[in-house]
């Protein structure tokens, strides 16, 4: 096994040709798009052989491959390692085949940047951080990288710094991911107080033993809290619409199959912990369900064309973690497997209509579909998947999560699981009906689409159509213990069919064909259009809890620490300064005076040591 042998080179590809391009050839675009493209080429490579050694050596989630060397003894013993299963396997394999698509993409996307080549060097060491991510062995090695993608996320969302709004948006994608992460490593501090370690294997051996179930689920619960940040959950979601301020290249790689996935690999990662505690479990299963239709309902109202996408993630993101928290190991990994696929194909389709038309807001495009021939088709490709239509992949992966979440007595969730299905459809098809079918309402010139940037849209578009055919395969591959995948059920799939083609129709009856306005209903309805379009007002509730409280509450620590803490040590250096200026008077540099000082000590020693006798007498 020579390529899992290897594997921990993987992260290192992209890390060196961030440092290559930071300090040598950073005035150099031409060469710094190369040795990105060709560091993530190499990990593609070594990842490619990982998953091969994977399917042929019999390596299973139960029975993984695992080496390590000492990291840190300060003083507990911390591991830096890699591990090795067919969970491992297929999310690098993932990473690096949409990093690698992405990085050629911007060639022709960012190729008239000032920041070029600042660009790629961000993106190799984001993409270097999540391979570091994937392979690590233990929570703390994770978490480091965790933090490390935290950073990057922070440098790419702000990539446009100049602009006020990015700027805003890099701090607060920052700040809500600090709030989850804090969590996070809490968690994985108390796991290591039970167990002493914070070894993947070592825990999952121990877990199922432990008596203080109390102790474990607050545990799960703090750990829980770095995948609602992270993926975008409720009710820490409200950075990621914020977000899509960053070049779209960077959105299509958040979006897809990095950070936002990030959470829910940690989920699957440390599945153990979680699916043996049945409150943790139920916790979520319904941040999931929530998330997928709060996402879904407020997609249906939003104007720009990447907010509709950045929704739409957060509603299938929804969607995984659901099934995870059902049971659901299994197709909740190949929904977010195909996921990665059709929203890096919609992101980047996106990111050409931009480029193009040079807007983003969708009611002021129309007719692309005659002036954007490729572009065109492949965004409707990805938006079918997307919206469940058979037989594109996203039909069999989301059709799999109802499955599972029906079949475990989860109704409630299923049932909310078939209403987002059928919201989602509806706002992609009204996205696809204004963008390319509907009448042009302002007049765009239509830049040509460089072949760099068509080149990832066609390759995309072929895995969105088939790669769903392989979902009883990936069952095979990813199992893990009792999360088999559910034997598909007609009466589910047809309900789901229901769902995505209702969806549709209603979404043409009113944008294709104006059998009824859009501007009407949003008048007729207006209050929930504004609670929708407000994004339920999260960021106001916000904004008014960090005016009046927490604001009020720093204030009043800045008070306490100038007036108190400070106030202690100021006022007793105050004291000392005005001691040493009364002592400075004793020394005058006069005979004189030190003969009467020394006169009168003498005098007050001879009527102290006589005082006794004078006493007797």
């Amino acid at each position: 096994m020579i390529f899992i042998g290897l594997a921990w080179l993987i992260p290192i590809f992209p890390a060196i040709a961030f440092l290559f391009i930071s300090f040598i050839t950073k005035r150099f675009k031409p060469v710094s798009a190369v040795i990105a493209i060709a560091g993530m080429g190499l990990s593609l490579i070594f990842s490619l052989g990982v998953f091969y050694e994977v399917i042929t050596s019999g390596v299973s989630i139960n029975q993984p491959v695992e080496y390590a060397v000492s990291w840190l003894s300060v003083p507990i013993n911390i591991e830096a390692g890699v591990l090795i299963d067919p969970l491992t396997g297929i999310m690098l394999l993932i990473v690096t085949f949409i990093g690698l698509l992405v990085e050629i993409y911007s060639l022709g996307y960012m190729q008239n940047d000032p920041g070029f080549s600042r660009f790629f060097a961000n993106l190799s060491l984001f993409s270097s951080s999540m391979l570091g991510l994937v392979i690590a062995n233990n929570y703390f090695q994770m978490f480091f990288f965790w933090e490390l993608v935290g950073l990057c996320s922070y440098l790419l969302i702000g990539f446009y710094f100049h602009k006020p709004s990015a700027a805003r948006a890099s701090k607060k994608a920052f700040i809500a991911n600090r709030v989850g992460d804090f969590g996070f490593l809490l968690g994985i501090l108390c796991l290591f107080i039970a167990f002493g370690t914070f070894n993947f294997r070592e825990l999952a051996v121990s877990i199922p033993a432990y008596s203080n179930v109390l102790f474990l689920i607050i545990a799960a619960l703090l750990i829980f809290a770095g995948p609602v940040a992270k993926s975008a959950q409720f009710p820490l979601h409200v950075w990621l619409p914020d977000a899509m301020e960053g070049p779209t290249p960077v959105s299509a790689l958040i979006h897809a199959a990095t950070m936002v996935a990030a959470g829910v690999y940690l989920i699957a990662r440390g599945y153990i912990l979680f699916s043996s505690l049945h409150e943790v479990s139920l916790v979520i299963a319904y941040i999931g369900g929530i998330t997928a239709f709060m996402a879904g309902t407020i997609a249906l109202v939003q104007r720009d064309l990447k907010r509709i996408l950045a929704f739409s993630t957060m509603s299938q993101l929804g969607y995984m973690i659901m099934a995870m928290g059902v049971g659901g190991f299994t197709a909740g990994i190949f929904h977010l497997t195909s996921h990665a696929f059709f929203k890096a194909l919609l992101f980047l389709g996106a990111g050409s209509i931009i480029h193009a038309v040079g807007v983003q807001d969708i009611f002021k495009m129309g007719g692309l579909i005659k002036k954007m021939k490729i572009t065109s088709w492949t965004f409707i490709i990805g938006s079918l998947a997307l919206a469940g239509i058979p037989p594109l992949s996203g039909f069999f992966s989301k059709d799999e999560i109802l499955s599972v979440t029906y079949e475990h007595g989860y109704r409630f969730l299923y049932y909310l699981g078939l209403f987002t299905a059928f919201l989602t459809a509806f706002y992609m098809a009204r996205l696809v009906f204004i963008v390319f079918f509907g009448q042009e309402r302002q007049k765009n010139p239509v830049h040509k689409t460089p072949w760099n940037m068509k080149l990832p849209l066609i390759i995309l578009s072929v895995f969105a159509v088939f790669y769903g055919f392989l979902s009883k395969t990936f069952a095979s591959y990813i199992y893990f213990q009792a999360a088999k995948g559910i034997e598909p059920s007609l009466i589910i799939m047809s309900e789901s069919l229901a769902a995505a083609f209702g969806g549709i129709i209603l979404s043409w009856l009113i944008y294709g064909k104006q059998v009824v306005s859009s501007e009407a209903l949003s008048v007729r309805f207006k209050p929930i259009h504004q609670l929708l379009f407000n994004q339920y007002y999260f960021n106001e509730i916000y904004n008014w809890l960090y005016e009046r409280i927490v604001s009020n509450i720093s204030r009043f620590f800045h008070w306490c620490d100038r007036k108190i803490v400070d106030g202690i040590f100021d006022n007793t250096t105050f004291l000392i300064k005005r001691m040493g200026i009364k002592l400075r008077l004793v020394n005058s540099g006069s005979v004189q005076n030190y003969a009467f000082i020394f006169f009168i000590a003498i005098a007050f020693i001879i009527l102290w040591l006589a005082a006794p006798i004078l006493g007797g007498i």
